[in-house]
C-alpha cells in the first residue's frame, strides 16, 4: 500500500499531550490571575479533562480493535459514562468544600475543563482529518497470464454484416 496510516494511539497521545500543555498553561495563568487557588483550580480542571477524555478514547480504541462491529455502541456507552463521571466529580468537589473555602477557584476549574476539552477535540479532529486512511481496499494486481485469459470485449461482427 502506498499510503501511510496513523494509528489511534498516536492521535490520542497527541491530544493528551496538547491538553496537558493547555492545563499547565492554564495553571500558570490561573496562578497569575487569581493566586494559588486559581492555579490549584486550573490544575484540578486540567487533570479532570485529560483523565475523562483519555479514558474514553483509550477504551473505545481498545474495543474497536477487538470488536469493530461493537465500537459505535461502546462509544455511546462510554460517552454516557463520561458525562456521569464528570457530574460525579462536580458533586464531589461541591460537597468536599474545596470550592467554598477558597482552596480551589471554581472559575478556573471550569476554564481549565473547557479549554482542555476544546484543545483535545481540536487536535483529535485535526489528526483525524489529515490522516491518510484508505477508504477502500485496493485490488490485488493481476498477473499478466491471468489478464490474457480473459475474453476481449470486441464486437463479434462488423457493422456491414449486421445490416446485410
Amino acid at each position: 500500500m502506498t499510503t501511510a496510516t496513523r494509528t489511534a494511539p498516536s492521535v490520542v497521545s497527541r491530544a493528551a499531550v496538547a491538553s496537558v500543555i493547555t492545563a499547565v498553561a492554564g495553571t500558570v495563568v490561573g496562578g497569575l490571575a487569581a493566586g494559588s487557588s486559581g492555579a490549584a483550580g486550573a490544575a484540578v480542571g486540567g487533570v479532570i479533562a485529560v483523565a475523562v477524555f483519555a479514558f474514553g478514547a483509550f477504551a473505545v480504541d481498545a474495543v474497536a480493535r477487538l470488536m469493530p462491529a461493537a465500537s459505535l455502541l461502546f462509544a455511546l456507552v462510554t460517552y454516557t459514562f463520561q458525562v456521569a463521571a464528570m457530574a460525579l466529580v462536580f458533586v464531589a468537589l461541591n460537597t468536599s468544600g474545596l470550592l467554598d473555602d477558597g482552596t480551589l477557584d471554581s472559575t478556573w476549574v471550569g476554564i481549565a475543563i473547557i479549554a482542555g476539552a476544546f484543545v483535545w477535540m481540536a487536535v483529535q479532529i485535526r489528526m483525524a482529518t489529515t490522516a491518510r486512511i484508505p477508504a477502500f481496499e485496493p485490488r490485488p494486481e493481476q498477473a499478466p497470464a491471468a489478464a490474457s485469459e480473459e475474453p476481449s470485449e470486441q464486437p463479434v461482427g462488423d457493422a456491414s454484416e449486421a445490416g446485410a
